[in-house]
């Protein structure tokens, strides 16, 4: 890894990965760190509708190495490296990362955010045993079994219709009195026979001894509880930003976002975010493609006159 870069970008998911195509397009010495595994949340969705260009989906596996193939074609480096603090350096910033210390003129942070977890008893202790948050992954080890899923956004809907290929039925579970996703999914959830929904319930339990067995639902509107005989539970329910890095720099929204203008700066001086770490990011790989673009062109002026803001 070199050790100056004009600019540096945190997280390999597909606002990452669009800050770096763009930055490097504009001659800017990029480099990325992936982490582990590039790609971020998307690329363990088997399809990705919506993105423009793609008329019948994409996979996340796929659109991710095709941008990072686009990123680094243009010049932009790859380092599967995090980043773990950020200090200022001058007028530049100081990075620790996994590998070391590098210092860049422009920082966007673009780490994403993580499934949120339902904080319910028998789910930590049977992760991985039956509780999933990867339909396509495990969807295949559950073949004619019954399943539950919780959340009934977008991605809830998404992965239930993956899940009716290979289970015997699907739950969604949803404790609000309504399906939050958009209507495509709804609609083709109503027409898939193998999914049944259950909304205004929540789990309160995952039971099971070496596996999941079943979840313990309460009717929100009742107040009564019951059990449901399940071989796999898959987590849905919403994102947490993964904003850690910059927690003791700068004041994180109520749902621990960074708060972010209309060209994606932060209140830090030469630092952006982009895709869903920032507030009011609404979660589609479209939007969070821009932000990213925003987010390295905004840096790219700054390098440029060095104003940041006014």
């Amino acid at each position: 890894m070199a050790h100056d870069h004009d600019i540096v970008i945190a997280g390999g998911g597909i606002a990452g990965l669009t800050a770096a195509l763009t930055a490097a397009r504009l001659g800017r010495r990029t480099l990325v760190l992936t982490g582990d595994v590039l790609g971020g949340q998307l690329i363990s969705i088997e399809t990705i509708d919506g993105y423009p260009g793609f008329p019948d989906g994409v996979p996340g596996y796929d659109l991710c190495p095709i941008a990072q193939e686009q990123a680094a074609a243009a010049g932009a480096e790859f380092a599967s490296t995090e980043l773990t603090s950020i200090a200022p350096d001058g007028d530049n910033w100081k990075l620790t990362t996994g590998e070391g210390e590098i210092t860049a003129r422009g920082v966007i942070i673009a780490t994403g955010a993580a499934l949120k977890t339902l904080g319910v008893p028998g789910e930590e202790r049977l992760h991985g045993k039956g509780v999933s948050h990867c339909a396509t992954c495990d969807g295949p080890l559950l073949r004619n079994k019954v399943v539950a899923v919780a959340g009934g956004g977008d991605s809830g809907l998404q992965e239930a219709l993956t899940l009716a290929q290979f289970a015997s039925k699907v739950f969604v579970i949803e404790r609000g009195a309504a399906l939050s996703a958009q209507k495509i999914y709804r609609d083709r959830v109503a027409a898939e026979g193998k999914i049944e929904v259950r909304t205004n319930s929540a789990i309160e339990e995952i039971l099971g001894g070496d596996a999941v067995s079943g979840v313990r639902i309460r009717d929100m509107s009742a107040g009564t509880t019951s059990d449901l005989e399940v071989g796999g539970v898959f987590v849905y329910i919403g994102l947490a930003p993964s904003a850690v890095v910059l927690k003791e720099r700068v004041a994180l929204d109520p749902s621990g976002a960074v708060p972010v203008d209309g060209l994606m700066r932060t209140e830090l001086k030469g630092v952006c975010a982009a895709g869903t770490v920032r507030a009011g990011a609404v979660g589609r790989a479209a939007s969070s493609a821009g932000d990213g673009a925003i987010a390295a062109v905004t840096l790219d002026r700054y390098l440029d006159d060095g104003r940041w803001r006014g």
